[in-house]
Order: structure tokens, then C-alpha cells, then sequence
């Protein structure tokens, strides 16, 4: 508790290998608040302070942290093909509004190994002309991977945009069996 007798905000961090590159792990007593592709130190830093901008703490760097266990547990079973679902408590503080319901109906809905439209997934919020709002919705995701935005695809058979880059895009639906895995 701080001098006011509110229970202070703590954020930890890790960054932790994948077959996609290091990603930063970042939790917060609710769950995991953030993942951060191509963690490199440039990257790392950045994320940390926007972290701490947001959350007004500074985040700790903890990969020991029982706060992160899970997440870390997770991740690594996911890109090890040992699992094909999340089920972490997560922290939604970064993300609110529309892009909020949106990313939750998407990791509520959209099964490993499948894929959706941005249009249809547009249509499931009720929303069915907002399939550029949904793309707005998929870039500002704190959580890639865990909440899978890289499930959304254009409805034309396009792979679409992605935060992590295609390369990652391509990597991530290969490893779930919906895109063959490059050949070279």
C-alpha cells in the first residue's frame, strides 16, 4: 500500500525467446497486460517506458516473477505446437472501448487454426460496416498472440496488416496450420 492507503500498481517484465523472435512479457496483478514483438533493447526500452506512461509505475524487470510464471509457461508451450489455447487472466486497462470489444470478442471467438474476416468480425460486434475500425482495433492489440489478431484476415483471401510485420503474420498462422510453412 502506498502513504494514501491505496494498493500501488506493480508491473514486471520479462522478454522471453519464441520461433517469432524475443517477446516482452508484461504483467500487472490482473493479469498480463502487455506482449511486445522483436524485443530487442531499442524495443524493449521503449515499451517499458510507454508502459510506465500508461500505468503510472515503473515496470521491474522480474522474470521470476509468479506474475509472469504462467504467461511464460504458456507462450513457450504455444510455439512448442503444445497448446493451442490461452487461459491467462488478463489485464484490458490498456485497451478500451470499442477496440476492447472488439479484441474480446475476437479472443472469445476465433479458435486456433481458423480465421476471420475484419468485416465479419466487424458484424459480430454489431458494427457491420466497420471492418477499418476492426483493423484499428487489431494494430492497437496490447496483446498479440495471447489475443491472436493475427487470426484476422482480408475477406478477399489477403493475409492483411500486422503490428509484428507479415513475416510474423505468416509464422504465427503456418505454426496453426492455416498457411503452409515457407519453404525457405
Amino acid at each position: 500500500m502506498d502513504s494514501h492507503g491505496q494498493v500501488e500498481q506493480r508491473v514486471v517484465w520479462c522478454v522471453v525467446d519464441s520461433d517469432i523472435g524475443p517477446l516482452l512479457l508484461a504483467a500487472t496483478r490482473e493479469g498480463l497486460v502487455s506482449v511486445v514483438f522483436h524485443a530487442t533493447d531499442a524495443v524493449r526500452d521503449r515499451a517499458v517506458e510507454q508502459l510506465a506512461s500508461r500505468l503510472g509505475t515503473e515496470p521491474v524487470e522480474a522474470p521470476g516473477s509468479p506474475l509472469l510464471a504462467e504467461a511464460i509457461r504458456q507462450v513457450g508451450a504455444y510455439f512448442a505446437g503444445e497448446r493451442r489455447d490461452f487461459d491467462l487472466p488478463l489485464d484490458w486497462s490498456l485497451i478500451s472501448g470499442f477496440n476492447r470489444e472488439v479484441l474480446r470478442e475476437l479472443a472469445s471467438t476465433v479458435p486456433y487454426g481458423t480465421v476471420v474476416g475484419y468485416g465479419d468480425l466487424a458484424g459480430r460486434v454489431g458494427q457491420p460496416g466497420a471492418a477499418q475500425a476492426v483493423g484499428m482495433a487489431m494494430g492497437s492489440n496490447p496483446l498479440p498472440v495471447v489475443v491472436p489478431c493475427h487470426r484476422v484476415v482480408e475477406s478477399g483471401g489477403g493475409i492483411g496488416g500486422f503490428g509484428g510485420g507479415l513475416e510474423t503474420k505468416r509464422k504465427l498462422l503456418a505454426l496453426e496450420g492455416v498457411l503452409p510453412e515457407p519453404l525457405f
